[in-house]
């Protein structure tokens, strides 16, 4: 009789595949409140890395962490029409508070360009002030009417940066500096997801904004998956809250904005892109515990050399966890570290003890061999890099076998239903892209002609990236 599967097989039900693997690998729970979720200490640990990583990068690109109120007053998003029309659907309003009726209801923050731009008015005066930098993590409500754990849900988490700067191409290369080295950087040798950075159309663009930046990930079933944005607001926001700064004499400008943010969509996209039937595949740059170290055993000389073991990896810079939970069958604990995707599992057991070897084990690459035990500590490491790097080139290898080249909007469709389609942006334009709409296709993003990120929508020999997506 055949063994049945922990997890859905992708190829029969992806959807599926994917809400198995969050219950099983201990990822998220539904919240009691529709759209929204429990993330669980596990899925918080990627979450908890990915911010760490992030945090660093935005820190080096000079912003500093503040906190805004998540309570807006409903006559700031009146401000920014544009944007106020762009969230309307999503919006969570309060009316009531401490058994009254508010005199001005409040919106829970989708997102708090207005109300960091009522601040920024206040503490930006004069040059000298700029550029402000500032990135908050917080949470943000917007009302999900179909809500998937993790990519779309009622309340998530996420970062997200605001700026104010002199002039509009300090701004517009702040935005730039952003999506490059912050979160290309992040999403391509961290998570190890080979992302096309590129721009969206006025059509995709954030509300308010003059230019968004994206980076759009294929993810397992060819399905595309925007992983993060960069906005250049140009003097939208600081017209609507008189954000200015004086010039010399009495002479004052508009500041010039930026804004941008990843949530833990990123967890999903993570799951999707890397994912196998046997679960999780975790980047072991990202991953909290790169290797496992698991005694098969209770015996005490196996114990003592599992903690020992664990002990030099540890000394050697690889985040180890040592399980000798012996009175759980080794075979369901072997199971679960391989649904969460740890990069390598190293098995002792009393017969690897008299061979002064160990069983090394590896979740990325596949594969199992005995290696001697005292070596481990030297050579784990580099196992490790050789697994990030395999990583990504699988999936930059997905992206190129999937995406064609299309000169139709037939022919676009047709390739949405595996992947993604490339066509030229001059012969597709807006109104190709509403009939791409009408059945479910949408472009993720222009490029130019060699593949970098164009400085205009119209520049000759943009490409537009076409795709079904989550």
């Amino acid at each position: 009789m055949a063994k049945t599967p922990v997890l859905t097989p992708q190829s029969e039900d992806f959807p599926r595949w994917y809400q198995d693997l969050i219950n099983k690998a201990e990822l998220a729970d539904n919240g009691p409140v529709r759209g929204t979720m429990v993330i669980r200490p596990y899925g918080y640990s990627l979450w908890e890395r990915m911010q760490q990583e992030m945090d660093a990068r935005i820190k080096r690109a000079g912003a500093q962490n503040a906190y805004f109120p998540m309570f807006i007053p409903q006559s700031y998003l009146t401000k920014e029409a544009e944007h106020v029309e762009g969230f309307a659907p999503e919006l969570a309003v309060v009316t009531h508070g401490g058994g009254k009726e508010l005199e001005e209801p409040v919106v829970v923050r989708p997102t708090s360009e207005t109300i960091i731009n009522e601040y920024f008015s206040k503490w930006v005066q004069s040059h000298r002030d700029l550029p402000l930098l500032i990135n908050q993590w917080a949470n943000v409500v917007r009302w999900e009417l179909r809500p998937r754990v993790f990519l779309r849900t009622t309340e998530f988490l996420w970062q997200e940066g605001h700026t104010a700067h002199a002039t509009y191409e300090d701004a517009r290369a702040y935005a730039s500096r952003i999506h490059t080295e912050v979160y290309g950087d992040f999403m391509t040798n961290v998570l190890g997801i080979d992302v096309v950075l590129g721009r969206k159309t006025a059509r995709e663009r954030f509300a308010g904004a003059i230019n968004t930046l994206t980076l759009e990930g294929m993810m397992g079933d060819g399905k595309a998956l925007q992983m993060g944005t960069s906005h250049e607001l140009g003097q939208n926001f600081a017209k609507a809250f008189n954000t200015t700064y004086q010039l010399q004499g009495a002479e004052r400008e508009y500041v010039w904005q930026t804004s941008w943010g990843v949530s833990t969509r990123m967890v999903g996209g993570l799951i999707m892109s890397h994912g196998d039937d046997s679960g999780l595949r975790v980047p072991p740059r990202l991953a909290a515990v790169q290797a496992v170290v698991l005694a098969i055993k209770g015996d005490d000389a196996v114990l003592a050399k599992v903690r020992e073991i664990g002990a030099a990896l540890e000394a050697a810079g690889v985040r180890t966890v040592v399980d000798d939970r012996t009175d759980t069958p080794f075979g369901r604990r072997a199971v679960d570290w391989e649904l969460k995707g740890v990069p390598l599992r190293i098995e002792i057991g009393p017969r690897d003890l008299e061979n002064g070897t160990a069983m090394l084990v590896r979740r990325i690459a596949g594969g199992k061999e005995p290696v001697p035990a005292d070596s481990l500590a030297a050579t784990v490491p580099g196992i490790l890099d050789e697994d990030q790097e395999l990583l990504l080139r699988q999936s930059r290898e997905r992206r190129e076998a999937r995406t064609v080249d299309v000169t139709s909007i037939e022919e676009a469709v047709e390739a949405a239903a595996t992947g993604w389609g490339r066509i030229s942006w001059a012969d597709l334009g807006p109104e190709g892209e509403a009939k791409l709409a009408e059945q479910g296709v949408s472009v993720r993003c222009i490029v130019a002609a060699d593949g970098s990120v164009p400085e205009t929508d119209d520049q000759p020999g943009n490409v537009a990236i076409v795709a079904r997506a989550y």
